[in-house]
């Protein structure tokens, strides 16, 4: 009986543990600030009649 009991309190304190260790996770993960959403490449805006701004190389 008694190292059922102590298997029993072992599974319960590692459960607790586990549980404790996620909810700190998280809560760590909500305290950091979010980083912004820059994009790294930016393309410009097509001309507004949609004729190329540049002529081709076979254009001339």
């Amino acid at each position: 009986m008694p190292r059922l009991l102590a298997a029993f309190l072992t599974c319960v304190a590692s459960a607790v543990l586990a549980a404790g260790a996620a909810f700190g996770i998280v809560a760590a993960l909500d305290t950091t600030p979010e980083q912004q959403n820059v994009p790294l490449v930016t393309f410009p805006d097509p001309p507004a009649d949609g004729t190329p701004s540049t002529p081709g190389p076979g254009a001339g």
